[in-house]
């Protein structure tokens, strides 16, 4: 069979079974995009506002189903305006594939217009980048690109193909996918000495992080956790791993993790940790971090082992493979005394906020109540970020999506239109700052042109919050350049854009409001206007031991 680059660009797509690409035409990339034309039946391709939101929605349709999510973009600053979705897939460990179009071949390295070498630029932020110069490798390129983003810890790659490629022609063989092949690098023993350990210990926390999800080991995690009677806790990655409405799970762990979390990890005597890379945001101060406790990390990437946190024992594997034969020898074992110990540290330290006004919370509490904890949630970074963490109850894996890793302002609504792509059947709802809703809400007229039903809830404070919360804390309430106090009215930009929406002003108008919006049909935005100083508790300050954490009520002490 004798084909072009481009059409062996959507061949391979199609062996790797991608059904739905998110991009921008360009260019270089016009040979593409005119056989997309042509296979319309067989792709949706979503053309977003801009090539950043591409990255985030296909990152938020791998994120939330698992597959490798696909992006596209033309040369130049087409490409360029990839490069922070690209980051904060390579952040969290999503697989995503990038493919970009090139100047053609005699025309490289000649300051062309609109070339750039987009494999150097995003060398460090990528799990591999290939350039495409002859189109006899194209294809094996291609398969090559999904099979990296997908194996081991997953991330992703950028295929650039010069424009010539996509023209010329050659041979092109059907191929199905591979799956890779790999060993186990851990042995019985190992098993059985963390077996051993387990047994031994009087105080047992589990700490679950984003690998448990990316692995698929959330039965196996839940599993171990009963088997051994121990707590849970999670990270920002790792919500969902463990069913939030579980008796033993404890919330969240780090800077704004509970108090029975942070307090619990630096009393256990053993902390079992499943798929989670010890952040600065997790551990406070590493010095101070679970001083008592044998620490054992189980996690795909070798290069975590010890990277942040000396272990005491650990094992570089899959997951879901580890859990799995951990539990064929694990005994039961029973820690009521300590379960009893962490349900006092519930009971006196539980999460709180002002009940008497419209808050962040109370609108994630009512969300949960309204879609019984099956909602699609995505986020934005800053405070609402963390009371989504915190407010909503997350059931199931791969129903809280966040940038975690690089904090990327503006992630939120790409991500929640690659996310109800992937998912049509689930409500997909972005909550969003007003600093972080400005960064990116041109993506709401990718919604309205598709009509694409979701949600964008804007906690509107009219300040950077987060921020503030810092220069309020610990910068002597200078409030530099974070109020946004200023004519923007964002329920006339959504109108304008194309959306439905609904502003709140009040604690009775939220359920209505929610529920307006689940019925719409298509892209809804409700502003939530809520007060300025509202403040996210618990906190650990930067850098200091998770047993300084404190709320509201310690600092009126």
């Amino acid at each position: 069979m004798v084909l072009n680059g481009a059409e062996i660009v959507l061949k391979c797509l199609k062996e790797q079974g991608v059904d739905t690409v998110f991009g921008y035409p360009g260019g270089t990339i016009l040979n593409i995009y005119d056989e997309l034309y042509k296979h319309s039946d067989e792709f949706c391709h979503i053309l977003t506002s801009h090539e950043q939101g591409a990255a985030h929605a296909a990152d938020g349709y791998a994120r939330s189903t698992g597959k490798v999510g696909v992006c596209m973009a033309t040369s130049g600053p087409g490409s360029t305006n990839l490069v922070t979705g690209i980051a904060t897939a390579y952040m969290d460990s999503v697989p995503m594939v990038a493919i970009t179009c090139n100047v053609n071949l005699p025309a490289l390295g000649k300051d062309s217009f609109q070339e750039v070498d987009i494999n150097g630029i995003t060398m460090p932020i990528t799990k591999h980048g290939f350039i495409v110069k002859d189109v006899k490798k194209l294809a094996d390129t291609l398969r090559r690109a999904f099979e990296i983003a997908r194996s081991g810890r997953p991330g992703p790659v950028v295929v650039d193909i010069t424009k010539d490629v996509t023209a010329a022609k050659c041979d092109y063989t059907p191929a199905q996918i591979s799956e890779p092949k790999t060993k186990k690098e851990y042995s019985k023993e190992d098993i059985e000495k963390i077996a051993a350990m387990i047994a031994k210990s009087k105080r047992p926390f589990i700490y679950v992080g984003g690998g448990a999800i990316i692995s698929g080991a959330h039965e196996e995690v839940r599993e171990l956790a009963k088997r051994i009677q121990a707590p849970v806790c999670d990270t920002l990655m790792g919500k969902g791993a463990f069913d939030g409405t579980d008796e033993l799970y404890t919330g969240m762990i780090g800077m704004h993790g509970t108090k029975t979390s942070n307090y619990g990890v630096s009393k256990c005597d053993l902390l079992l940790t499943c798929g989670a890379r010890f952040s600065d945001r997790v551990i406070g101060n590493p010095k101070a971090f679970a001083k008592g406790a044998k620490i054992v990390q189980f996690d795909i990437d070798a290069a975590e082992i010890n990277k942040n946190i000396k272990t005491d024992a650990s094992i570089v594997g899959d997951l879901k493979e580890i859990l799995t034969d951990l539990l064929e020898v694990l005994k039961p074992g029973k820690h009521d005394e300590w379960l009893s110990e962490i349900k006092e540290m519930e009971e006196e330290f539980p999460l709180s906020y002002d009940k008497s006004k419209l808050t962040c919370p109370y609108i994630m509490e009512e969300l949960d109540k309204i879609t019984k904890g099956g909602a699609i949630i995505t986020t934005d970074v800053g405070q609402h970020q963390m009371w989504a963490a915190q407010y909503y109850k997350y059931k199931n894996p791969r129903t809280f999506l966040s940038s975690g890793g690089l904090g990327t302002m503006g992630y939120g609504l790409g991500a929640v239109i690659g996310a109800k792509m992937g998912n049509p059947d689930k409500i997909c709802v972005n909550v969003a700052g007003d600093g972080c809703f400005r960064m990116n809400m041109n993506e709401l007229a990718t919604a309205s042109r598709y009509n694409i039903p979701i949600i964008e809830i804007i906690i509107d404070n009219e300040v950077l919050g987060m921020v503030r919360q810092w220069q309020n804390l610990f910068y002597g309430q200078r409030y530099s350049q974070t109020v946004l106090t200023d004519k923007v009215d964002y329920c006339k930009v959504a109108e304008g854009l194309g959306c439905k929406a609904i502003r709140v002003t009040k604690k009775s108008e939220v359920a209505a409001a929610l529920k307006e919006a689940i019925k719409a049909g298509g892209p809804v935005v409700i502003d939530a206007v809520i007060e300025k100083d509202d403040k996210v508790y618990p906190m650990v300050p930067a850098g200091k031991p998770l047993t300084e954490v404190f709320d509201a009520s310690d600092i009126e002490e």
